[in-house]
């Protein structure tokens, strides 16, 4: 409409191209447009920009860092997928990425607490310790212990514990789409595991979830998970075990409790003698939720587990005991202490400790059990010949009954005493015939006694009337 108003004016080509600063051919061609009624502009083609060919790189990156990405850390992925302009172009279409991302986002409406409703929970994980940490909306009171591992026993019962701190039950748990509580998701929406169910159902709250890739949705306790993270685990740990860090779980639980909250400007211990007025009963009936399995120990003071055998105490055959595994030990607790410790090893295999059957494992033992009445007299010469006959039997002697009655007889005649010296020298030279006794008592005292190899023989002669030389002197020489 310039270029007709300057023609209008001027009435010459030319001089309404010199008004308006264009060529007066297109002068002409605007006017010659108007005369015939048509005033459509061609469409402007948009000008090509060499950071084109990454824009849907940058939209995906801005759109999962929730515009929070630089194009410093862009930058590589962008020459990865083959951009090879400029870093300040892409600054340029990171910002507009960004600015058209913030026209999009959604808008957060601040949530609401409301006194004894919401408690959220979720797990953490730092230095080989996974953290479970609760918030209870309006009072902001929180909760922090540690586990070794997220399983579903182990988050019911770190929740039950949370209960009884709080001294009641909330309406809802808020809980992310843990594994260990969910039975599955059908078209976005979260099934419970029936567990959990059968546990809400015990305490009397409703179980609710996330929404999926949607964290401001409990950020109240991704706040917690981290200050736990850096100032618990950073400020206090590392730990010896898991009763130290669960201790000092608990003193750091009731500091923070006693602290105005930064949002609230307000004690949590103090708001939570308010909320706990409309928190839900206990139930008169806790649910068994310990940690580990049951096992009944069998008469053999074990348990089994995973198909191994590990030993208790055998003061506790025929009790049942939890049975719980830690860092690669099985652990096992009965009466809430622990009785048993174990290397776990592999299927088949048996881990005994000798303190547990009252000393180190005994040679077994088969005394022999007189029966007829040469046997009860041999064997009651003492333990001399209960050693006799077991190496006689053992050494496969012949005829070992009657070799039993003809020694019955040279007791009669030597005397028991004797009698037990050569049954302990028939036994150093593995002799265990009645001939071979009878020889051996035959020889007296005048027989070497045995001796290790290289050790001087000792050999007791029989004592005998000694003389003076003085008798065996001539007459004349006295």
């Amino acid at each position: 409409m310039n270029i007709v108003d300057a023609y209008q004016r001027t009435g010459s080509y030319r001089g309404a191209a010199a008004v308006c600063g264009v060529n007066h051919k297109t002068v002409r061609r605007v006017v010659e447009r108007a005369g015939q009624g048509r005033f459509e502009r061609r469409p402007a083609s948009r000008r090509t920009h060499n950071t084109d060919m990454v824009a849907p790189l940058i939209e995906e990156r801005v759109r999962q860092t929730d515009g929070r990405i630089s194009a410093k850390r862009l930058l590589p992925a962008a020459r990865a997928a083959g951009y090879a302009g400029s870093a300040r172009n892409l600054r340029r279409a990171v910002a507009e990425a960004k600015a058209a991302w913030r026209r999009r986002r959604r808008v957060y409406r601040p949530w609401v607490h409301e006194p004894g409703e919401h408690l959220v929970i979720d797990w953490g994980s730092r230095d080989g310790l996974e953290v479970f940490c609760c918030v209870l909306a309006w009072s902001r009171t929180r909760f922090v212990r540690f586990a070794r591992d997220q399983r579903r026993t182990t988050t019911l019962r770190l929740l039950a514990e949370c209960f009884e701190t709080l001294g009641g039950v909330p309406a809802v748990v808020l809980a992310d789409r843990m594994a260990c509580l969910r039975a599955t998701t059908v078209a976005g929406l979260v099934v419970p595991h029936p567990e959990y169910l059968r546990f809400a159902a015990h305490y009397g709250f409703r179980c609710d979830f996330c929404a999926p890739d949607d964290p401001e949705s409990k950020g109240i306790v991704e706040n917690l998970v981290g200050y736990a993270e850096s100032d618990l685990l950073g400020g206090l740990g590392p730990f010896a075990d898991l009763g130290e860090a669960n201790a000092a779980a608990a003193r750091w639980c009731a500091e923070v409790n006693g602290r105005p909250h930064a949002e609230t400007c307000a004690v949590p211990a103090e708001r939570l003698t308010v909320e706990q007025e409309l928190l839900r009963p206990l139930p008169s009936l806790r649910p068994a939720l310990a940690a580990g399995v049951s096992r009944k120990v069998d008469r053999l003071a074990c348990v089994r587990f995973g198909s191994a055998r590990y030993s208790v105490p055998a003061e506790l055959v025929g009790h049942a005991v939890r049975v719980l595994v830690e860092e690669g030990d099985l652990v096992v607790f009965a009466g809430g202490a622990e009785v048993a410790r174990h290397r776990l090893v592999a299927p088949g295999a048996v881990a005994l400790r000798d303190e547990h059957y009252g000393g180190p494992r005994r040679a077994p033992v088969r005394s022999p059990r007189a029966r007829s009445a040469a046997e009860k007299a041999f064997l009651a010469l003492g333990p001399e010949a209960e050693a006799f006959l077991v190496a006689a039997a053992a050494a496969g002697t012949p005829r070992l009954a009657a070799e039993i009655a003809e020694i019955d007889e040279l007791a009669c005649a030597w005397g028991p005493e004797a009698l037990r010296r050569a049954l302990t020298r028939a036994l150093t030279f593995r002799c265990f015939r009645a001939a071979d006794l009878a020889s051996i008592l035959a020889a007296g005292e005048g027989v070497p006694a045995a001796v290790g190899p290289g050790a001087p023989l000792a050999v007791g002669l029989p004592a005998v009337p000694v003389r003076p030389l003085t008798d065996y002197a001539l007459a004349g020489e006295r």
